[in-house]
């Protein structure tokens, strides 16, 4: 029932209204002049006033001004009563903020018409103003809860998801049992469920496991150093899509700028987790199609269970993060378990760094080769040298776990140039002992390549070790490139005048490679492994191979294809012309001594041409 309130301070036309408006069944309060009428709004808040102007003690005007500059009165639409109809009386009245006016005498049609008037205008107000609202409460409860970009839960709305499906899961949650009790007991713990009557009880199976995924995208920053953060965007949104088509009803999430997590359902068993997160990682490595530019990426996996491995989602979260970032530091591209041992690298981090500054004084670095193999004349034609440290407690460390960890230190300068002397002073061994023609390649890092001394740096080790410079080949990734292309290409046509050669590594996980072929000066390319594997079972990875290595022929560059690793592999890329390859079909990268007795036997050919 609508509320209206009338100002009238005679009594004969006030009594008439109000018994006009009770029997239109609205609510309706009078008020013999304005300074009650003010009090009566105040108290009541009606939906509609009607006021008289001329009145004694405050008139219409007065009521009309103190009305609206009172929060709780001021959007209540007044509509005056008046026998003064000229002009100026009008707009006094409007400007203060009137509705409307009706002169005396008027009929009762003409003040019911304009009451439904103004009515419905503050209804349509009000309906407006309540969708401005919600849709206002929408747009934070997306800012608070929602990625922005992908329009996925965040980390904030995941935790409430987490609690919420363990509920619809029927797993325990550590808020409605006693943490304490044996694992025998919480595995049948009867709980009361919402809904269900009192005598009703549910057994909760703890047995089951619910894994928790995060995923990070390997190399995701040069997406956005070399095809901009528009690109980067648009594969974020992307890669969003593909999660959720692979994971069906499965909760998935955006964490940070390239991290994704997932909540699956319960399990029994953690193969099922390791089955997702192999389809994952496959579908992931399929192309993207970026504005028409075709972008290939991986990722990196780390898996906790709940509650083997936390109660709340931030503790399962830390745990597959911790995993993920092992999977990383042994080349990535995988997923991995969590394990309670992986927080002992933290803590230990310290101490092999330590270890790393004293590896070289030590002697405790070495140089591994993996021999390249020319596939017209089936021989070694040269190597890739391969940094390798064993530690005297530890063993063999990871390359994957130290190099990055020099990059970050600032070791990776005198430990590159070791590199670079150590290789130069055997290849200089190996051909003064009759293995001519041998030539070795050499990765540089970002740091290495953009030391301002690097070219008389590689004159000196030249010089010292009586190298001939066409035997050294210098391998860099693009990503290198193209932080600046133009001092790059100064870089290289320096280092190209002392006749050292040039190849561009990994090529075809880096996403501007096709447009700066022509500009560098190199001398080869290099396939990477994540083409050369699928070569067999993928039709456009296939087609994507051939073309490159066609368009390398045609720039005249050389075709080194690695991680070849089957006969089928090999079958293919001898078909299409590719001049070298290396992998573990042939050779793992093998120490000084073991490569020294495969090199005796490059007589002979290392696998028949035929």
């Amino acid at each position: 029932m609508k509320k209206i309130l009338v100002i009238e301070d005679e009594k004969l036309i006030r009594n008439n209204i109000l018994e006009l408006l009770e029997a239109e069944e609205f609510q309706a309060w009078g008020a013999e002049n304005g300074e009650v009428g003010i009090e009566v709004a105040l108290a009541q808040v009606p939906d509609l006033i009607i006021c008289d102007v001329s009145m004694p003690k405050l008139d219409g005007y007065g009521v009309l001004k103190k009305l609206r500059q009172d929060p709780l009165t001021s959007a209540i639409p007044i509509i005056f009563l008046t026998a003064l109809t000229d002009r100026a009386s009008l707009r006094r009245g409007m400007e203060l903020g009137a509705e409307d006016y009706i002169t005396k005498p008027c009929t009762p049609d003409e003040l019911l018409r304009a009451i439904a008037t103004q009515l419905n205008k503050r209804a349509n107000i009000i309906q407006q103003f309540d969708t401005a609202l919600q849709q206002a409460s929408e747009k934070l409860n997306d800012l608070l809860y929602y990625d922005s970009l992908t329009n996925l839960p965040n980390q904030l709305l995941l935790r409430e998801k987490f609690n919420q499906t363990l509920e619809a899961w029927e797993i325990a949650q550590p808020e409605l049992v006693d943490t304490k009790i044996t694992k025998e007991a919480f595995n049948n713990i009867p709980l009361r469920i919402d809904g269900l009557p009192p005598q009703s009880s549910i057994y909760f199976d703890s047995s089951r496991l619910v894994p928790i995924l995060y995923i990070d995208l390997d190399r995701f920053k040069r997406i956005n150093e070399d095809l901009g953060h528009e690109s980067g965007d648009l594969l974020i949104q992307a890669v969003a899509e593909r999660l959720k088509a692979c994971v069906g009803n499965s909760i998935v999430a955006r964490c940070e700028a390239d991290k994704f997590a997932l909540i699956l359902p319960p399990i029994d068993q953690k193969k099922v987790a390791a089955n997702v997160a192999r389809d994952l990682l496959e579908s992931l490595s399929q192309a993207f199609n970026l504005q028409n530019q075709e972008v290939f990426i991986t990722a990196t996996i780390g898996i906790s269970f709940y509650p083997r491995d936390g109660w709340e989602i931030e503790k399962l979260l830390f745990s597959a993060n911790k995993a993920m970032e092992q999977a990383k530091e042994q080349g990535g591209n995988q997923y991995k378990f969590y394990k309670a041992a992986v927080n002992l690298e933290t803590s230990d981090r310290l101490a092999l760094e330590t270890d790393l500054r004293h590896a070289l004084e030590r002697e405790e670095l070495q140089l591994y080769y993996q021999p390249k193999v020319n596939l017209k004349s089936g021989r070694i034609v040269g190597a890739e040298a391969l940094l390798r440290w064993y530690h005297p407690q530890r063993g063999f460390i990871s390359p994957a776990k130290f190099i990055p960890l020099a990059e970050e230190v600032g070791l990776i300068e005198p430990i590159g140039e070791w590199v670079l002397s150590v290789a130069c002073r055997q290849i200089k061994a190996w051909n003064a002992a009759g293995f001519n023609l041998l030539q070795v390649a050499v990765n540089l890092s970002a740091r290495q390549f953009n030391q301002p001394q690097l070219r008389q740096r590689l004159v000196k080790i030249l010089s010292d070790t009586g190298l001939e410079p066409q035997y050294l080949e210098l391998e860099l990734t693009e990503s290198i490139l193209v932080q600046n292309p133009e001092i790059a290409i100064k870089r290289l046509n320096g280092l190209k005048a002392l006749n050292i050669q040039i190849a561009i590594d990994d090529f075809g996980t880096g996403y501007s490679s096709l447009s700066y072929l022509q500009q560098f000066p190199f001398d080869t390319l290099k396939i990477d492994q994540c083409f050369v594997r699928p070569l067999t079972s993928d039709a456009k990875t296939a087609a994507i191979t051939t073309a490159i290595i066609q368009m390398a022929h045609s720039l005249n560059l050389k075709v080194v294809a690695e991680g070849v690793e089957t006969e089928e592999e090999l079958a293919f890329l001898r078909q299409h012309d590719c001049d070298d390859i290396q992998g573990y079909l042939f050779s793992r990268p093998l120490s000084v001594a073991d490569f020294e007795k495969l090199l005796e036997k490059s007589n002979t050919q290392i696998y028949a041409c035929n």
